[in-house]
């Protein structure tokens, strides 16, 4: 008798993405995350954090228009918002089903999401990876990396709208942006 394997569990594909005060966070605070499912992008999350530290970078908060003022007074504790996007999270991933990060240049928004999720509930639904949009278009289109830019895949994918840098809006964009990348490299494959 031949032992079985188990049925690998389906995937729940999120996009995700994330305003902060800097370009890291050993140093500055994650300030905002937005997410929704990638097929039902109707299906969102969307949380403004209180910052940890008043370091902030005028260049980067001017990016997503927040206030480390108002964010203070009116944003949410960084264990309040984890605990509400894990709840969110697996709300929104079917019994079975693991949730796969996905973002735009996802290194950069995964290393907030993954160093909260760790400081402030001590685990990460998402597990230990992410798939990264433009290396996705990467390997399936072929190319540069600077082909990989929203300047360029916009006008292919986008219609050329470029992203607001309000987490939400730019987590639904960039769930756009995926399934169009995934046809095509589906109508491509297809078509060899």
């Amino acid at each position: 008798m031949t032992p079985t394997s188990p049925v690998p569990p389906g995937e729940t594909l999120i996009s995700v993405d994330i305003e902060a005060a800097g370009p890291h966070p050993a140093d500055y605070s994650m300030l905002s995350i937005g997410a929704c499912v990638v097929d039902n992008p109707d299906s969102g999350f969307y949380v403004e954090l209180k910052p940890l530290t008043d370091a902030a970078m005028e260049a980067s908060l001017a990016v997503g228009g927040l206030s480390m003022e108002r964010l203070s007074k009116e944003g949410l504790t960084a264990v309040d918002a984890m605990r509400q996007f894990e709840d969110w999270i697996e709300l929104v991933t079917p019994r079975g089903h693991l949730p796969v990060f996905v973002g735009f240049n996802a290194p950069f928004d995964w290393m907030f999401v993954d160093a909260y999720f760790h400081r402030f509930l001590g685990r990460n639904p998402f597990g230990h990876s992410a798939l990264d949009i433009k290396a996705y278009y990467m390997g399936a289109m072929g190319g540069s990396w600077s082909d990989t830019s929203m300047r360029v895949l916009s006008p292919l994918y986008l219609e050329g709208r470029y992203l607001s840098h309000n987490a939400l809006g730019d987590a639904r964009d960039q769930a756009e942006l995926f399934r169009k990348i995934r046809a095509d490299a589906e109508a491509r494959r297809d078509s060899r």
